[in-house]
């Protein structure tokens, strides 16, 4: 049985209606989840739909549960998130774990490597884009739906928590020495940052690229949410904030705007502040999480679980590119630049 008949399987069932799928098509790239679009005809309506399954093996291990429910949480709260239709943790008719959310049609996605991304419409971009990152940790973490799945660090184990995870991606997929993200390593457990102000949402992987625009000024979703978790916010700002985002205009971040700019209105939205020797904490270790990243996607290319090129342009570029990032703010942070 195709994809295809499977879905339409599933989602009578669901619906406890005759369901057709036309255009299913998969989109590529994804390191946790294959992802696929179609149109689901049901009781003379159509419906625009994305599915998100398991694949055979993944890249990075999240929680199919959690990405969910962080919909769930932000879905009409404000933030432009696709609508949650369904989850299935055992794979139903569809053999392996999914779930199926609303299609946001008519958006656009920046690759990271895109030059002026965003042309004239950069400023009004960058203002939602930290306003709803404000928004997202303005939410009081203790009514939402993604606690049924996220634990909740004391404010002053946040940042352990993330390194020690991180720290151990590195630790079992490095190929060969690492010595500038070891350095960083070393920094970031010798002066660890004040306890988080706050315990809120945190994305996990908010960035130019991660968001669709009408090519008019105006974000329409906030997609990949496989990352998220409960947390110190200045995480997602920091690395919101990388310059390996600011495609090639070091004077604007997310290829948008102002630092200063974007600070204060993620400071306006969320309520909180931005202190910046614990945001240069997380800007330090956010060059080292994506690191960890860039290092698992270089061994999972060379080992053959998967041959999508992005991710030997991720082991080879990114990786190289933070390794710079990482130097230079540790030459910084010593006063030797």
């Amino acid at each position: 049985m195709s994809l295809a008949e499977q879905l339409e399987t599933y989602l009578t069932r669901l619906w406890g209606a005759p369901a057709r799928v036309e255009g299913l098509s998969r989109i590529p790239g994804g390191a946790s989840r294959e992802t696929y679009r179609f149109d689901a005809q049901v009781n003379g309506e159509t419906k625009g739909l994305i599915l998100r399954r398991d694949p055979a093996g993944s890249l990075i291990d999240t929680d199919r549960r959690l990405e969910f429910l962080a919909y769930r949480s932000f879905h009409g709260r404000g933030v432009p998130v696709p609508e949650p239709v369904a989850l299935e943790e055992q794979g139903a008719e569809l053999e392996r774990p999914f779930f199926i959310m609303g299609r946001i049609d008519g958006g656009k996605a920046a690759s990271p490597f895109t030059v002026v991304p965003y042309g004239e419409h950069a400023q009004a971009l960058g203002e939602q884009f930290f306003s709803i990152l404000g928004a997202i940790h303005a939410a009081d973490a203790a009514g939402l739906p993604i606690t049924e799945v996220a634990e909740a660090p004391a404010p002053d184990a946040c940042w352990s928590r993330e390194l020690d995870y991180w720290e151990g991606v590195i630790d079992a997929d490095e190929q060969h020495p690492q010595p500038i993200v070891r350095a960083a390593i070393r920094r970031l457990r010798r002066e660890p940052p004040a306890p988080a102000q706050a315990i809120r949402v945190v994305h996990g992987d908010y960035r130019s690229g991660n968001f669709l625009h009408d090519e008019k000024g105006q974000i329409t979703a906030i997609l990949d949410w496989e990352m998220a978790h409960l947390g110190d916010p200045l995480e997602d700002l920091g690395w919101a904030i990388d310059p390996l985002w600011a495609h090639f205009e070091p004077g604007r971040v997310g290829g948008m705007m102002d630092r200063a700019e974007a600070i204060s209105l993620w400071e306006r939205s969320s309520g909180l502040k931005a202190d910046p020797q614990a945001l240069a904490w997380w800007e330090l270790f956010n060059a080292v999480k994506g690191m960890g990243i860039w290092i698992s996607a270089a061994r999972e290319f060379r080992d053959g679980g998967f041959k999508d090129p992005v991710l030997g342009i991720s082991g080879w570029y990114t990786a190289r590119r933070h390794d710079q990032i990482i130097a230079g703010r540790l030459a910084a942070l010593e006063g030797l630049a």
